[in-house]
C-alpha cells in the first residue's frame, strides 16, 4: 500500500512539474467537442439526405440519386454554416455586454 499512498500524497502533487496543465486540458476538451460536433453533423446530414434522396437502396446510386444527395448535403452544410455564424455572432454580442 505504500506505493499507492506515495503516488497520491499531497507532497507528490505539490511540485510544479506534476500539476495538471489546465490550459492544455481545456484545449483538448475543445478539440474533442469539435470532433464530436462534426461527427454529429455528418451523421444527421447522412440520415436526412439518405431518407430524402434514396428511394430503393441498392448496390449503387443512379445519377438522379447522386445529384440529389450532393445538393442535399450542400444545402445542409450551407444552412449549418449560416446558423453557426449567427450563433457565434450572438455569443460575441452577449460576451461584449458583460
Amino acid at each position: 500500500m505504500d506505493g499507492f499512498s506515495s503516488d497520491f500524497s499531497p507532497s507528490a502533487s505539490a511540485g510544479g512539474s506534476s500539476k495538471l496543465d489546465t490550459g492544455a486540458i481545456m484545449e483538448q476538451v475543445k478539440v474533442q467537442i469539435a470532433v464530436a460536433n462534426a461527427q454529429e453533423l455528418l451523421q444527421r446530414m447522412t440520415d436526412k439526405c439518405f431518407r430524402k434522396c434514396i428511394g430503393k437502396p441498392g448496390g449503387s446510386l443512379d445519377n438522379s440519386e447522386q445529384k440529389c444527395v450532393a445538393m442535399c448535403m450542400d444545402r445542409y452544410m450551407d444552412a449549418w454554416n449560416t446558423v453557426s455564424r449567427a450563433y457565434n455572432s450572438r455569443l460575441q454580442r452577449e460576451r461584449a455586454k458583460m
